[in-house]
């Protein structure tokens, strides 16, 4: 009963994270609509690939990840970087004449899998909100430092992932084929989006609120059972 519920809570946790508008649905909703659904999947398996990569170290080794805080740092850049060239790219195809025009980005000739993987890896956003998530759930004893545990509640976070993501994919296409709009009108509005989202990380990074902060200002006595344990071991010569 206990892997039941700790799958289930990975699940939900992850779906209802997914669902907050960000760069990689509005991006596999982007892509869904301009080169079809087998794409967008492709590249939400590539995201979903390094979030579960992610959550597995932010599990055992969120010490080691604050030790490499200026390359979180560097990636927190690289990653507006990226937004901001997704908006324009969206603005760039919103004021050509003709109306199929694409975002040149995200429909290039990479495969979409690896898009989404270079996507996710560069965002590293997710390492403190799954630590926080995790942490959770260990204090409920909910979640223990075994392995199976491990992987159930990965397990559980890889489908409530996919689902979210899927309403963005397919949910996304039907509205946009119901109202009738436009490849013109779309980058418009996604363009939008994405530069919201550049806006709140520059705040974000401004007020220090990002997540290498988030990552820093973890005291080690939330830190999870093994990693803690580690922590507290005499080292060895």
């Amino acid at each position: 009963m206990k892997i039941i519920r700790l799958f289930l809570t990975g699940m939900l946790v992850s779906f209802l994270g997914t669902l907050p508008l960000g760069t990689l649905n509005i991006a596999a909703m982007q892509i869904s609509i301009s080169d079809g659904y087998r794409p967008a999947l492709w590249f939400i398996a590539g995201c979903l690939l390094v979030e579960l990569i992610y959550v597995r170290i932010s599990l055992v080794a969120i010490d080691k990840i604050r030790k490499h805080e200026r390359i979180l740092k560097m990636l927190e850049w690289f990653t507006l970087f990226i937004v901001i060239a997704l908006a324009v790219s969206s603005f760039a195809a919103a004021l050509q004449q003709h109306g199929e025009a694409k975002n040149v980005i995200l429909s290039n000739t990479m495969h979409r899998f690896f898009l989404g993987a270079m996507m996710s890896a560069i965002n590293p956003v997710q390492i403190p909100f799954w630590f926080g998530w995790s942490t959770v759930l260990f204090t409920k004893k909910i979640l223990l430092p075994r392995n199976d545990y491990y992987n159930i509640y990965i397990g559980g976070i890889g489908i409530g992932t996919l689902m979210g993501n899927s309403l963005f994919i397919f949910g996304g296409k039907w509205v946009v084929t119901k109202l009738d709009a436009n490849q013109n009108s779309l980058n418009w509005v996604i363009g939008g989006i994405f530069s919201i989202t550049a806006l709140l990380q520059i705040w974000k990074m401004y007020r220090h609120k990002d997540a290498v902060q988030k990552i820093h200002d973890i005291p080690e006595d939330q830190l999870h059972p093994e990693e803690r344990a580690r922590l507290q071991s005499p080292e060895q010569p």
